[in-house]
């Protein structure tokens, strides 16, 4: 990744988290996008607690899928996690990526899993 490119993700990303923040009763599902992993986290923000997370690295074994079917992956077993830990409702934070592909794809797949956002 170029600097330029790096230095308007991180531009995008403070503008957004300024907007949104977790709580106890919605906290923060923030979504990490690597060039071959993906990454989600619930965050309550307010405690400074991460709730549940998942990603691609994780023991289902989603080494062998293709990037989309990993972020689908990713988001039903973070829409798992959430229940386990009594989340129903969070905040989308996209971390200053597009919402577009993989991570368009999580959020869909947390969405069905039972998460409302």
């Amino acid at each position: 990744m170029s600097k330029k490119k790096a230095l308007a993700r991180l531009k995008i990303k403070r503008r957004v988290r300024g907007k949104l923040s977790g709580t106890t009763d919605c906290p923060r599902l923030s979504v990490f996008r690597s060039n071959k992993q993906i990454y989600a986290q619930i965050i309550d923000d307010t405690n400074g607690r991460t709730l549940a997370s998942a990603s691609s690295v994780s023991k289902e074994g989603t080494k062998n899928q293709p990037k989309l079917e990993q972020a689908s992956t990713v988001g039903t077993m973070i829409a798992e996690q959430a229940k386990k830990a009594g989340v129903s409702n969070v905040v989308f934070d996209r971390n200053g990526y597009l919402f577009h592909g993989r991570v368009k794809q999580l959020a869909k797949a947390a969405r069905e899993g039972g998460l409302k956002f």
